[in-house]
């Protein structure tokens, strides 16, 4: 027999919102660099099945995996450091945990025993990180959300007390990140609250051994040993994680100066292997120091108050940025104030304009004002999800004369409805998991801008929409100047639209920035930012 799997559990202390994402992330390229496959999972302690449902105000941006799966933001991060594919094995949340338990009992499965949270919850938490061994990973990295100490995360941690017993020490290792908070009164670094967290983990029965602090000013040595004192970590295992200056892109490189990898192997007894940073040093070198120009984008949402609502947007356009060597500054712009001011003051300076996805009607209108800016200032356009539906009502309300004109979602009784919920749709009841969800494949035109930026007609991108193009007005819509470029196989679906009377206008019914790498920018994003470029030079 080969190997065993080997188990890396990553929890955090004091605060939420620290970053176990970024650091899980950050680990897994550092040994993925270093020869090792690497798989990733969140483990999350609400009682939902999965974000699907939540505002993005409360959770963030709902992530979506290839196959299907509405999953936490981190699976954003763990792909585009890591490059990993994640798939529905990598979030798991107390209510699927639960669910899938309690699905269990109705059908007698435990054969009349009290069902309990030990051992029968903490043995789905178990079953659930096991199960990521069969994805061929030499490593599994675990990340625990929430924070030690909470009422909801306690089965999780016990789970995993659970598998160190039964996996052995030299194969599941622990990476506790918590806070040093910096008191501005007293001009100190505080570690008491980092020794309170390890305190919390030692009474649930797990020694750390891996202590990674967050913090905003750099550690003095009486800070490594006081925490490697009081936590119970050998000092070498005391890792600085301090704030870094221009990208998080850095953060990887930061951990590896420090030795984090070296040393999670050396706990593992795996073999150290080279470690090569080169290409993730060179686009860390590109992000920091843009050489070709300033390129301004606008973009226009409903969630603007959360960043993290449009985290791989963000992303995607830095992505695309690097590619072209360029200073991104992004204006995020509330749809409903273009509701009420004029569009020029909110649009006029910018170089580009992005309208992303998004449900319910608040802010359409002010995202059909910035298509229709768009279009008549012939300012490069990319349009997703919502974005393509907005430019669609656009189309239809303002140069095919189809007064009205709407989407079934906003308004049932509008009389050119030509955005309609799709037919496998109709019946669905439930709203969680239900929409059309993961990666679907797509034929480009040959001579379309979608395709010159792709370099390829076949594609495939992932989806989450209930919603699509009415082809009842494809005629009517393509007459009006809208063109169709990119279709379903079987030539049902609209996936792709533009207008070849302005210089570069694109939107898709899909999600291209859940694609996007940093080392592999989406090819959408890098397009539409080089129109912006280009635009801003004419």
């Amino acid at each position: 027999m080969g190997e065993p799997v080997k188990h890396l559990f990553i929890t955090g202390g004091v605060v939420s919102s620290l970053g176990k994402g970024i650091t899980a992330a950050s680990v897994a390229l550092l040994l993925k660099q270093r020869g090792y496959k690497v798989f990733l999972q969140k483990l999350d302690p609400y009682l939902n099945v999965d974000p699907g449902t939540m505002s993005p105000y409360q959770h963030g941006e709902v992530y979506v995996t290839d196959d299907g799966a509405e999953a936490d933001l981190d699976l954003g991060h763990y792909e585009r450091f890591a490059g990993v594919t994640c798939t529905r094995q990598s979030n798991y949340t107390t209510g699927r945990i639960y669910s899938t338990v309690i699905r269990r009992e109705r059908r007698g499965g435990y054969l009349g025993g009290t069902v309990q949270v030990v051992p029968h919850i903490t043995d789905e938490i178990k079953k659930a990180i096991l199960l990521c061994a069969d994805t061929g990973a030499d490593i599994v990295i675990t990340e625990i959300g929430g924070t030690a100490g909470d009422i909801e995360s306690s089965p999780f941690l016990e789970a995993l007390r659970q598998l160190r017993v039964e996996l052995g020490q030299e194969n599941a290792v622990f990476v506790h990140l918590t806070l040093l908070p910096y008191l501005n009164a007293s001009g100190e670094l505080k570690t008491k609250p980092a020794q309170q967290s390890a305190g919390i983990m030692r009474s649930i029965g797990i020694i750390p051994d891996v202590f990674i602090c967050r913090t905003e000013v750099a550690m003095e040595e009486e800070h490594f040993k006081k925490l490697s004192l009081f936590c119970s970590v050998p000092r070498a295992a005391v890792i600085e994680e301090k704030d870094v200056k221009n990208s998080i892109y850095e953060v990887p490189i930061e951990l590896a100066k420090q030795g984090l990898d070296s040393l999670i192997l050396r706990k593992f007894g795996l073999p150290e292997n080279q470690l090569d940073l080169s290409q993730w040093n060179m686009m860390v070198a590109r992000a920091i120091n843009p050489d070709c120009g300033k390129v301004k984008i606008a973009v226009v949402g409903k969630y603007m108050a959360l960043r993290d609502a449009y985290k791989s947007i963000f992303e995607a356009l830095s992505h695309g940025a690097i590619d072209q060597r360029l200073d991104l500054k992004v204006k995020c712009i509330e749809a409903e104030d273009l509701q009420n001011r004029d569009p020029v003051e909110l649009l006029g300076e910018v170089d580009g304009i992005l309208v992303p996805g998004g449900f319910g009607y608040r802010g359409l209108d002010g995202k059909i004002e910035a298509v229709k800016y768009a279009r008549e200032n012939d300012i490069p356009f990319l349009g997703i999800c919502l974005g393509l539906q907005c430019a669609t009502i656009d189309t239809a309300k303002n140069l095919a004369g189809l007064f009205g004109a709407n989407s079934l979602e906003f308004d049932p009784e509008t009389p050119h409805p030509v955005i309609s919920l799709m037919d496998e749709q109709k019946k669905v009841v439930n709203k969680g998991g239900t929409m059309r969800l993961g990666a679907y494949p797509c034929i480009l035109e040959k001579e379309s801008k979608a395709a010159a930026a792709y370099g390829a007609t076949d594609i495939s991108e992932r989806h989450r929409h209930r919603f699509e193009f009415n082809n009842d007005y494809r005629e009517i819509l393509e007459k009006a100047g809208l063109r169709l470029t990119g279709l379903s196989p079987d030539g049902n679906l609209v996936e792709v639209v533009e207008r070849p009377d302005c210089c570069w206008f694109v939107a898709v019914q899909f999600h291209p920035e859940f694609k996007s790498r940093p080392l592999k920018p989406h090819p959408l994003f890098s397009a539409f930012i080089n129109a912006a470029f280009q635009g801003k030079q004419k």
